[in-house]
């Protein structure tokens, strides 16, 4: 009688190695290039540093202090990143959720007017930037033109080197490339909410606000939790609008975290001060993003 072939056995409780080994390249890809320079990035923000020399004077927590409460110019990109934010949940959002509610229904052209509001979010923000830098040009730009042609040209100034309109200007911008990403996500909510509940609602007798404050909104929370989290994290990080449009002016009106940590670091080689704001703006964005992350586990 043949005796099958003897099979080594992994001891019972004894972890396998090669879930490990298929996880190695990716792991490895994911801690040279992001996990090193992160804390590297918050090794440097403890010292005075030009980012070229070997001289790094080692100062503790001072660039953070000096941020918090000697540097006017990054209490004031704290202060516009703030306004930025704030603006960014009422006004794309508010827009994108009304777009949503209008574009939910099936009528003729709605699958085409879903893809007008959307397609500006799919374009690079440099070149957004740009397109509306010369609509905002104060001699041949299309906003002036088109208030002139109204009879309205008392209105029609230098919109982005106006003390006044600058950072107002850039915003309006963010919000027609950005009002089309919360649009779709409502779009998803509403979809998934189920037919019944309307029903349900209007043999209760519900009219159309009842029916949107009473089971709309409610089926909706969790993206609302989505939407509004995303909003705050970009609007932290805005960077590429400010920096395209109006370079963080005139003077430094248009001053955002983002662009303050990168004339700090790469125009005037304050590596170390540099490496601070990069790690406030991280900072703020957990702490707004671990909510949104435990809701979604949990879920």
């Amino acid at each position: 009688m043949s005796r099958s072939p003897a099979v080594a056995r992994r001891p019972f409780g004894t972890p396998s190695l090669t879930p490990l080994l298929f996880l190695a390249p990716a792991l490895l890809v994911y801690v040279v290039f992001l996990v090193y320079p992160m804390l590297w990035s918050l090794w440097v923000s403890l010292y005075e540093w030009d980012g070229l020399s070997d001289n790094m004077v080692f100062i503790g927590l001072g660039n953070y202090a000096r941020i918090l409460l000697a540097d006017e110019i990054a209490q004031l990109a704290l202060w516009n990143n703030v306004l930025w934010t704030v603006g960014t949940l009422i006004v794309p959002t508010g827009i994108g959720l009304v777009l949503a509610l209008a574009l939910n229904r099936r009528f003729r052209g709605s699958v085409v007017f879903r893809t007008i509001f959307y397609s500006p979010a799919v374009l690079p923000l440099v070149a957004v930037g740009l397109i509306w830098s010369w609509m905002y040009n104060p001699n041949f730009g299309a906003v002036n033109l088109a208030l002139k042609a109204m009879g309205l040209g008392w209105l029609a100034r230098g919109w982005l080197s106006d003390y006044d309109t600058a950072l107002a200007a850039t915003f309006v911008t963010n919000v027609w490339s950005h009002v089309g990403f919360p649009m779709i996500l409502y779009l998803a909510g509403l979809q998934a909410i189920p037919r019944d509940y309307y029903e349900a609602a209007k043999l209760d007798g519900a009219n159309a606000w009842q029916s949107f404050r009473h089971v709309t909104l409610p089926g909706l929370k969790e993206t609302h939790v989505i939407v509004l989290s995303l909003s705050v994290i970009q609007a932290f990080k805005v960077f590429d609008i400010i920096y395209t449009m109006t370079y963080g002016g005139p003077g430094r009106v248009t001053q955002v975290l983002g662009t303050w940590m990168y004339f700090q670091t790469f125009q005037y080689y304050n590596a170390g001060y540099g490496a601070a704001l990069a790690w406030v703006i991280a900072l703020i964005v957990l702490v707004i993003a671990i909510p949104y992350i435990r809701r979604m586990s949990r879920n």
